[in-house]
């Protein structure tokens, strides 16, 4: 597909707006995906007639994890409350998409393996797209999200101890 055969804005905003919720559902959380979301379908608007063709979910992926990484450099620079009400800190863990707990983990592993995971698990991605939107090899995409899953699952065992 070239330049000149992009499908109209609004069939490509439908046809990738699950992959992109759910990637930036995982990087940012379910309060703050909202806006995550708008700012990433207006970047590609903005870009969207000089787009190349070939592979547009790679793309717009790419996009919705730069925003994401954005947002979280944006939130480091904001002072952050002390403490926060009992009642506001058990909504954090339950978001809408089940898996709070498991998501607030990811949420701990380097910006590498969390775009990885994010990409290969909840928006659902082969590897070579999670190459092509991460700007690496396949091979480098699986150890990511190999590494990633590595890393869940010694955090996993260590609370589990730690409960014992």
């Amino acid at each position: 597909m070239s330049r000149a055969e992009l499908p109209p804005f609004q069939t490509f905003l439908d046809e990738h707006r699950r992959p992109v919720l759910g990637l930036l559902r995982a990087m940012v959380g379910a309060d703050e995906v909202d806006d995550c979301f708008q700012e990433t379908f207006m970047a590609a608007l903005r870009a969207y007639p000089r787009a190349e063709g070939r592979n547009l979910r790679a793309w717009v992926l790419t996009i919705a994890r730069r925003k994401a990484i954005d947002h979280h450099r944006a939130r480091a620079r904001r002072p952050e409350p002390v403490a926060e009400p009992p009642a506001l800190a058990a909504e954090q863990t339950r978001d809408g998409a089940g898996g709070g707990e498991l998501w607030a983990r990811v949420a701990g592993l380097s910006p590498g393996q969390r775009s990885a995971l994010a990409l290969r698990f909840a928006a659902d991605l082969p590897y070579r797209e999670i190459g092509a939107a991460l700007d690496c090899s396949e091979a480098a995409a699986r150890r990511r999200v190999h590494d990633g899953l590595e890393a869940l699952r010694e955090r996993v065992a260590t609370t589990k101890k730690e409960d014992l």
